[in-house]
């Protein structure tokens, strides 16, 4: 079978996620992309683009693979004459019905931002199978959506809800985890005395940086000893939290800055202790569960996709349910350093490996 993998958007964990797929998948997959800049732009005309791009070349696929950033119904009208006939996938990394917006952005100001939610509901409703990445972020697209449509004119399409829900999938986020095994990586855990705490995400506001050092700028002011080091990728925009925790944590700060290769990566993700997460929004929570696969012990919040990942009711000692929880949680986990390194969640994470899931995504993509 052969696939055509269109992302606009193709950096991160969405280009992760297409490269690896391709890599595994038992099908022929290629990959049609634009780089992971102006995540708007990208949706406004990332279609005319990829659609002349497509016309363009000799491929000709059996099955249309397109993630959340495309605006399908420009990209299906645009490359007509070649994909009329073709069955069509679309997989929704995120959604920007339920994503949380940045008070300070423009379209938020300008009461724009609705539009991006209208390209995802059209595209799920152009698509011939829409699949989510987690149960939590299908469940809360479907609570959403109906919001969404109310707040137009008649007629507002209540009633496309159920057809797209119809023809609906969860198929989680697959990850190149058995990476993480070799030797020369875990060799570089120590038992040294101060904990590490981890930051391994994107430095933008749905991440919530600012609970994150907030809760560490307690833990400092309470005398505990600590390190922490701040990876992930930043883009434009500046977020002054970052600078100003680097400056009262001073010493603290073992590593500050985005790490390039993996090997590096994969290095600091196993010498971390704990990874507190803060996040206003997760669907899934690939930055985690690579963490967890590497022996980080997690202190979360009781919401989004996390009791989906590790449940609630197996493991509530890791959920907190406010800020001054989490401080207090964070507080308990270093101060008993030896017990919590002795804990593992790997277990509960490795079902998401490429080795298993790789099978299903090619079973369900034959079906479509």
């Amino acid at each position: 079978m052969n696939i055509t993998l269109i992302e606009p958007f193709f950096t991160g964990s969405h280009a992760a996620w297409a490269t690896e797929y391709a890599q595994h998948s038992e099908h022929n997959v290629d990959i049609l992309s634009l780089s992971g800049n102006y995540w708007k732009w990208r949706m406004h005309g990332g279609a005319v683009t990829l659609a002349r791009k497509l016309l363009a070349s000799d491929a000709l696929p059996d099955l249309l693979l397109v993630t959340d950033m495309l605006d399908l119904t420009t990209f299906l009208a645009l490359t007509r004459h070649k994909t009329a006939r073709l069955p069509v996938a679309i997989y929704f990394h995120e959604n920007q019905l339920c994503y949380p917006w940045s008070p300070k952005d423009r379209d938020i100001l300008q009461k724009r931002e609705h539009h991006y939610g209208f390209i995802n509901y059209s595209s799920a409703l152009a698509a011939d199978l829409v699949v989510f990445n987690s149960t939590y972020h299908y469940t809360a697209f479907f609570d959403e959506l109906p919001r969404f449509l109310k707040q137009f004119p008649d007629p507002n399409e209540l009633g496309t809800v159920a057809t797209i829900q119809a023809k609906s999938y969860v198929l989680p986020l697959g990850l190149d985890l058995q990476e993480f095994d070799r030797p020369e990586f875990q060799q570089v855990r120590q038992d040294d005395p101060d904990p590490l705490i981890l930051w391994n995400h994107r430095w933008e506001y749905d991440k919530n940086p600012e609970e994150f050092f907030q809760a560490l700028f307690r833990l400092d002011e309470q005398g505990l000893d600590f390190r922490v080091a701040i990876l992930g990728k930043h883009f434009r925009q500046q977020y002054p939290i970052f600078e100003t925790a680097r400056k009262t944590l001073g010493d603290k700060v073992v590593h500050y800055g985005y790490v390039e290769d993996f090997a590096h990566y994969a290095q600091w993700l196993h010498r971390a202790d704990i990874i507190p997460i803060t996040s206003r929004q997760e669907f899934f929570g690939a930055s985690l569960v690579e963490a967890l696969y590497c022996s980080c012990y997690p202190v979360l919040p009781k919401r989004l996709t996390y009791p989906e990942l590790l449940p609630y009711e197996t493991y509530p000692d890791i959920f907190y349910q406010n800020f001054d929880d989490l401080v207090e949680k964070l507080a308990g986990a270093l101060l008993s350093i030896e017990t919590i390194r002795q804990k593992c969640f790997r277990h509960c994470v490795a079902q998401y490996s490429w080795q298993n899931m790789a099978s299903v995504y090619d079973s369900i993509f034959d079906a479509v």
